[in-house]
């Protein structure tokens, strides 16, 4: 009588050697073309997106300020705005809400509410955007 266990095991054996036989097919230049624009696209988006830092995270949490899709895009034009212009550490004012943004990183540092901008001092900035 057979090991059932023995051919259990067999049979994955078979079955992971014939799926890397079949993935390994070599690409075509249209293929490897196609993949290069593909991980190019891809890197581009996150250049593009924004992070925020543990700090920020927290700050808007304990201020409850609230971020729609809308908020993201226009954070992130500023950020690119401020990259064109050579800015590195920046205030982004944005309605009632104001950011501090290292923009070569596309991060976020810390962000402020309405209250939290009154009679507030912003440091260690070299530049600023309303938007």
């Amino acid at each position: 009588m057979a090991d059932p266990i023995h051919e259990a095991q067999n049979i994955q054996s078979i079955s992971q050697a014939q799926r890397l036989k079949r993935t390994n097919v070599p690409l075509g230049n249209s293929d490897a073309t196609k993949f290069d624009q593909i991980l190019h696209q891809e890197q581009t988006q996150l250049q593009r997106e924004i992070k925020f830092s543990q700090h920020a995270q927290s700050r808007l949490e304990e201020r409850s300020i609230q971020m729609n899709d809308q908020d993201y895009l226009r954070l992130q034009s500023a950020i690119q705005k401020i990259n064109d212009k050579g800015g590195k550490d920046s205030l982004v004012l944005m309605d009632d809400r104001a950011f501090v943004v290292n923009a070569p990183n596309q991060t976020v540092i810390t962000a402020m509410d309405s209250a939290a901008i009154k009679e507030n001092v912003f440091t260690n900035i070299d530049s600023a955007i309303i938007i």
